[in-house]
C-alpha cells in the first residue's frame, strides 16, 4: 500500500470515527431496567470499519472514540474509556477475525454473531470487577443484575447493532473501498 492509499484508508477511518461519535451524541436510548446504561448505535460504524478494514483497523477507531466519548463527551472518564474499549474491543476483535478470513454473507453473520457473544460473555466478567468500584454497590448486587439486566443489555446492544451492520454494510463498503 503506498502513502496515497494509506491517506485515504486513514481519512477514511476518521470519517467513520466522526460518523460513530455522531450517532451517541444524537442517539442514546436508556434501557428501562437499569437507566443509567444506555443504548447506542455508535458501534455500527466501528464493526463496518472493522470488516473493511480489518480488526486492528477497528480496534484503533474503537480507541480514538472510546477516549473522545470518555473524556469529552460525558462517558465517565476512565471507567468509561476502559468498559467501551473493552466491550467494542472483544466484539471487533472476535468479528473481525473471523469475517477477515472469510468474507461471505455466511461468515459475515457467524462473525456478527460470534462478536455478540464474546462480547457479551466479556461485559458479564467485567461488570462483576469494575461495577462494584464504579457504583459503590456490593459485588453481591451486581452478580443479582447479571441475569435480569447486564446479560440482556449487552445481548441487545450488540444484537441490534450486528443486524443493522448486517443490512447497511455492503452499500457502505462500497465506497470505502473506493
Amino acid at each position: 500500500m503506498n502513502r496515497t492509499e494509506k491517506t485515504v484508508k486513514l481519512a477514511k477511518m476518521a470519517i467513520m470515527a466522526a460518523i460513530s461519535l455522531v450517532l451517541v451524541l444524537l442517539i442514546r436510548i436508556p434501557f428501562p431496567p437499569a437507566p443509567f446504561l444506555e443504548y447506542d448505535p455508535a458501534d455500527i460504524p466501528i464493526i463496518i470499519s472493522t470488516f473493511a478494514f480489518g480488526p486492528w483497523a477497528g480496534l484503533a477507531i474503537t480507541f480514538v472514540v472510546s477516549f473522545i466519548q470518555a473524556f469529552f463527551l460525558g462517558g465517565n472518564g476512565v471507567i468509561g474509556f476502559f468498559m467501551h474499549m473493552v466491550s467494542t474491543g472483544s466484539f471487533v476483535l472476535a468479528a473481525g477475525y473471523l469475517y477477515k478470513y472469510h468474507k461471505t454473507k455466511k461468515w459475515a453473520v457467524v462473525a456478527l454473531i460470534a462478536g455478540v457473544l464474546v462480547m457479551t460473555v466479556t461485559m458479564v466478567g467485567w461488570n462483576l470487577v469494575i461495577t462494584p468500584l464504579f457504583m459503590g454497590a456490593p459485588r453481591e448486587a451486581v452478580v443479582a443484575m447479571i441475569l435480569p439486566i447486564i446479560l440482556p443489555f449487552n445481548l441487545l446492544k450488540a444484537g441490534i447493532n450486528s443486524v443493522i451492520t448486517f443490512f447497511i454494510y455492503k452499500p457502505i463498503a462500497q465506497y470505502l473501498h473506493k
